[in-house]
């Protein structure tokens, strides 16, 4: 008698959603439906319709967790790096440092605060619910960042997806030391004595430095290798593969944690300054191509996974108050967070508020919880777990469901005011102006 094969249908069901995340993008074009809702909802279908399927649970399984969401992670940060066409500075990016330096603490504090007086969470539990949703997310929000490099020298990413990309690029890495704040206080307590000295050298300083010093070494030398008088005789750049961003990816983050350093931030830098060895090779759309498709595959694992985790119970023990915290999070404080930090600046109301809204959390924020309660000892880590994916599954409805239509209304606006200037469609022009 012939059986079912589980496994040949499962690698079936691999064969398929590949094709779909090659096609959906063009099919979806610019409908308020992201990629990410679809498979989500795939993932929720078939592990309810299959039972037979694996248990996706990521209690059950945390070293998978922790090292899927992982590898998509920085994979999704070299390819946010690599499209990114301006130059770091302190003026070119000060929406990004506002966003850091303001909206990321402001939107911390409240949710930590949240968690702990509403939610009725313990000190540590609550400040690691704070440091796993600090993060917005290169990987689920695709629709609102700069979508390549571009070889004309007189090129400049909007300033909506550029904030929003940098944001993301950068405090994937930043949210790292109150992570391991969160470790210490449930390690060995709240007492600031008893961990903020250790943390304050080795978690904050030491290796934020480590992790911005290797990414960048580790970018010039790429850069140089690739890009240098040698390699064009050598025809390096014509003969090389997209899967060097990978090499560059594994390295940086490799050769960071080995030294203690945050992997996370190295591989922003170095694909950040690998762009800036040569900034108008094509080359560069070569890398972030081949980046882009394996992080696509990467994510539809995470998020069918996360769909199937919902289906097979995650979500049984939300309370009707944690879905009230979850939307007031995702609705009003990091919007809100995100105005005030922005004003006053060079972006105006319009794309101020698209910045502010569109604080994306994803795959960073399960990765974070994913590590913690590996590294910690967190009561309830289940109800953490919870809290967290909720947050990420909202994410993908609300934002996903509003990102295209915001972002081409935003762009004809953009349009609009360049073409009553008459000066052509730049960046300075349309910043500082209300769209």
């Amino acid at each position: 008698m012939l059986e079912f094969d589980g496994s040949g249908a499962i690698f079936a069901a691999i064969g398929v959603a590949t094709i779909v995340a090659a096609l959906l993008p063009r099919v979806l074009g610019r409908a308020p439906i992201s990629m990410p809702i679809v498979f989500l909802g795939a993932g929720i279908l078939g592990f309810t319709l299959l039972p037979d399927l694996p248990d996706p649970d990521p209690l059950a399984h945390p070293e998978v967790a922790l090292h899927l969401t992982e590898i998509c992670v920085i994979v999704s940060l070299m390819g946010a790096g690599l499209a990114i066409n301006r130059r770091p500075s302190l003026r070119g990016w000060s929406t990004t440092w506002r966003l850091l330096a303001i909206t990321m603490p402001l939107s911390m504090l409240a949710i930590g605060l949240l968690g702990w007086a509403v939610l009725g969470l313990g000190v540590a539990s609550a400040v690691l619910l704070a440091a796993a949703l600090a993060p917005t997310d290169p990987v689920l929000a695709t629709e609102v960042q700069v979508s390549e490099p571009v070889t004309d020298a007189e090129a400049q990413d909007d300033e909506a997806r550029f904030a929003l990309t940098s944001e993301a690029g950068l405090n994937d890495g930043l949210a790292f030391p109150f992570t391991y704040a969160a470790i210490l206080i449930s390690l060995v307590g709240v007492a600031p004595n008893a961990w903020l000295g250790e943390w304050a050298v080795v978690d904050l300083a030491w290796r934020l430095t480590i992790g911005i010093g290797i990414g960048y070494l580790v970018g010039r030398l790429l850069g140089k290798l690739f890009f240098s008088s040698m390699s064009q005789r050598l025809n390096l750049t014509t003969q090389s593969e997209g899967f060097v961003a990978l090499a560059a990816t594994f390295l940086a983050y490799g050769a960071t944690e080995s030294a203690e350093g945050y992997g996370f931030i190295a591989v922003f830098v170095c694909a950040c300054s690998m762009r800036g060895s040569e900034r108008n090779h094509g080359y560069h759309a070569v890398l972030h191509t081949f980046v882009e498709q394996i992080e696509r595959l990467l994510t539809i694992a995470v998020v069918v996974l996360l769909g199937g985790a919902v289906a097979r119970g995650l979500f049984d023990d939300i309370r009707l108050l944690d879905v009230l915290v979850v939307a007031v999070f995702l609705l009003v404080i990091r919007p809100v967070a995100g105005w005030i930090g922005l004003t006053p600046g060079k972006t105006g109301p319009g794309e101020r508020a698209v910045i502010s809204f569109f604080g994306v959390r994803g795959v960073g924020s399960l990765f974070y919880i994913a590590f913690a309660l590996d590294e910690g000892e967190f009561p309830g880590g289940e109800h953490l777990w919870a809290l967290v994916s909720l947050v990420v599954v909202g994410s993908i409805l609300v934002h996903g469901i509003t990102a295209a239509p915001t972002m081409a209304l935003l762009d004809r606006r953009r349009r609009r005011v360049a073409e009553r200037r008459g000066d052509g469609d730049t960046e300075d022009s349309i910043a500082a102006t209300p769209a």
